[in-house]
């Protein structure tokens, strides 16, 4: 969706808009998310918007769409992706990916899936279709998007004209902090594999 139509949303419906379309692109529809949220960011900056409901509403938003992923999992699962996956944007190959990372690195993928482009659409539907309870996925999930909602905000508001700039270089700084993670989580799993084995000989 085009910067001027974000603006037209917003100036047409308000804090509304930007719930409303939060809510869709964290289910998957596409709107990009980390645009939308420090172009928020800098309305507050331009007066344009106050930051308290600004805040809130794109809080609520991100909330609401994680949690209808949940759902979307929790309910219909396979049969879901199967049959409206590519309208959401979630193909059985990232969905097997993700399963296997949140195998691997567990509950903390919820918290930092919103920072990387593809998995948060899809992270809350494997939580849900695992089996994982309600109480667990919102402790992560919800913590993380007051913490991502947060700082997209925050970095529109105080890079003021220069905003544009943020979404893209954040994403390739949270590429680089996961492959620095799984490198790291990969070389302590193979110490204590070998340390293990050490002791058995």
């Amino acid at each position: 969706m085009p910067l001027h139509e974000f603006l037209v949303w917003i100036a047409t419906y308000g804090y509304a808009a930007i719930f409303v379309l939060l809510m869709l692109g964290i289910v998957g529809l596409p709107v990009p998310d980390e645009t939308l949220l420090t172009l928020t960011g800098y309305l507050i900056f331009s007066g344009t918007l106050r930051f308290v409901p600004g805040f809130i509403y794109a809080f609520l938003g991100t909330l609401c769409g994680i949690t209808i992923s949940y759902l979307i999992g929790r309910l219909g699962g396979a049969r879901f992706i199967h049959r409206f996956g590519a309208r959401l944007h979630l193909r059985q190959e990232s969905v097997d990916r993700v399963h296997s990372w949140f195998s691997r690195w567990g509950h903390w993928t919820l918290t930092i899936g919103y920072f990387i482009p593809g998995v948060r659409h899809v992270i809350a539907v494997v939580a849900g279709s695992s089996g994982l309870e309600y109480r667990t996925f919102a402790l992560f999930a919800y913590s993380g998007a007051l913490f991502w909602t947060g700082l997209f905000i925050c970095a529109g508001y105080y890079l003021g004209n220069s905003w544009r700039a943020f979404p893209e270089t954040m994403t390739t700084i949270a590429f680089w902090i996961l492959g620095a993670v799984i490198v790291g989580g990969s070389g302590f799993w193979l110490i204590r594999l070998w340390r293990k084995r050490k002791r058995g000989v």
